[in-house]
């Protein structure tokens, strides 16, 4: 069974796209549309790894992301964000909120993989 990778993604076809690339990688990708969606799966699906937009309706990634990690359950979930916010005024408010790397949209195939290598869990 392929280890679950969480894509958390607002837009329907880049969700598709980066879902098709964690497929093809050798993971099982579980989506999710929402920020609020996106804690539920992950209380459920207990993936190795998340892959977390920032600009969603609702609740932002960075919001998710907080309250992952202040969640016992999914608090040791590496959670990576995915993103087309370029910028240091979104890079650090995502990093303190716990995420463990961010990766600015469109990301190259070898750095997706590398990245994901590096940070799912076992």
């Amino acid at each position: 069974m392929a280890k679950k990778i969480l894509v958390v993604e607002d837009d329907k076809d880049s969700r598709f796209i980066l879902a098709a690339q964690v497929r093809l990688i050798g993971y099982e990708p579980i989506e999710a549309q929402t920020g609020i969606e996106a804690i539920e799966k992950a209380l459920v699906e207990k993936p190795g790894l998340i892959l977390m937009d920032l600009a969603m309706p609702g609740m932002t990634g960075i919001d998710a992301a907080k309250a992952l990690k202040e969640n016992p359950t999914t608090s040791h979930i590496p959670i990576i964000a995915y993103t087309a916010w370029d910028g240091e005024q979104w890079r650090e408010p995502a990093l303190e909120a716990g995420m463990v790397r961010y990766l600015v949209k469109p990301v190259m195939p070898q750095t997706l993989r590398t990245t994901i290598k590096k940070f799912i869990l076992f």
